[in-house]
C-alpha cells in the first residue's frame, strides 16, 4: 500500500516547494490531462527568474490557434519564435556570475533545448531530469493520462489517489479554497498539508531573499547537490518565526 501520494501538473521548470513534494510522497501524480487555461498564462509554460534583483517571468510560448479547449498533454509552445535561444540568452546573463552557474547550466541547457514541442512531454522530460539531478527517486512518477478516470476537482484527486494505493494524500497549501477537507476522510484518506517555507540560501544578485523562483535560481546558487542536500534536509525554516515567509498556493 502506498502511503503518500502528491498530484501536481507538470510544471515548467517548477519552484523549489514543487521538488519538495516529489521528495516527501511515495508517488507522484503528472497532472497531464486537465485542462490548459483558454487565456493568459500558466506554470506550465511560465516561471519566474531572478533578473535585476528581481522576480521576473520566463516564458515559453504556446500556440493558441486551436478552437475549444485542450488539455495540457494537447498543447504545443509556438514555433513561429526561437524562444528556447532567448531563454538561454536570459539565463545567462541573469546568472553566468553565479556561484554555480556552470554545474547548473551544464543540465539546464540540454533540457531548455530538448526538441519537443507537447508542453506536457516537454515538462515531465525536464522535471524527471531535474529530480535526478537533485538525488531524488525518479521512479514514482506516473501520469493521469495513464489513470483512467471520469470524475472532477476534488473527487479526481481522491480517485486517483485510491487508483495508486495511496493512504494519505499531500496538498498545497493553496488547495483550501477549492478543495473538500471532508471528502478525503469521508472514504479513508487522510490529508497532509504541506505549506512548504523555502529556507532562505544567498542569491547572487540581491541582498533580500527573493521567494517562489523556479528551481534554476537554487541551482544557479547552490549547485544541484546543494539543493538536493536542502530538500533532504526538510527544506523549511521554523513556521512560527516566519510563517510571513510561508508561500501557499497551488504552485
Amino acid at each position: 500500500m502506498t502511503e503518500l501520494v502528491a498530484i501536481h501538473q507538470p510544471n515548467l521548470f517548477p519552484w523549489l516547494g514543487y521538488f519538495d513534494k516529489i521528495h516527501r510522497a511515495d508517488v507522484f501524480i503528472l497532472l497531464d490531462d486537465v485542462q490548459y487555461p483558454k487565456t493568459g498564462g500558466s506554470w506550465s509554460n511560465r516561471v519566474k527568474v531572478l533578473i535585476n534583483g528581481e522576480g521576473r517571468w520566463l516564458t515559453a510560448p504556446v500556440d493558441r490557434s486551436h478552437h475549444g479547449t485542450r488539455a495540457i498533454n494537447e498543447m504545443v509552445f509556438c514555433c513561429k519564435e526561437d524562444w528556447r535561444a532567448k531563454v538561454l540568452k536570459t539565463l545567462v546573463a541573469a546568472y553566468r556570475r553565479a556561484p554555480f552557474f556552470e554545474n547548473a547550466f551544464a543540465v539546464l541547457e540540454p533540457l531548455v533545448r530538448y526538441p519537443e514541442d507537447n508542453v506536457a512531454e516537454y515538462n515531465v522530460h525536464a522535471i524527471v531530469t531535474l529530480a535526478g539531478a537533485l538525488g531524488l527517486p525518479t521512479g514514482s512518477f506516473v501520469r493521469s493520462s495513464s489513470l483512467p478516470t471520469v470524475s472532477t476537482a476534488t473527487q479526481r484527486l481522491i480517485d486517483l489517489t485510491r487508483q495508486v494505493g495511496g493512504r494519505s494524500y499531500l496538498c498545497g497549501g493553496g488547495a483550501g479554497g477549492y478543495q473538500e477537507d471532508e471528502a478525503f476522510a469521508a472514504v479513508g484518506l487522510s490529508l497532509v498539508y504541506q505549506c512548504f517555507v523555502p529556507k532562505f540560501y544567498s542569491q547572487h544578485g540581491t541582498t533580500s531573499f527573493v521567494p517562489g523562483l523556479s528551481i534554476i535560481d537554487a541551482a544557479m546558487n547552490l549547485g544541484w547537490h546543494g539543493v538536493g542536500s536542502l530538500l533532504r534536509g526538510g527544506g523549511g525554516l521554523d513556521r512560527k518565526k516566519y510563517a510571513s515567509a510561508c508561500i501557499c498556493s497551488a504552485y
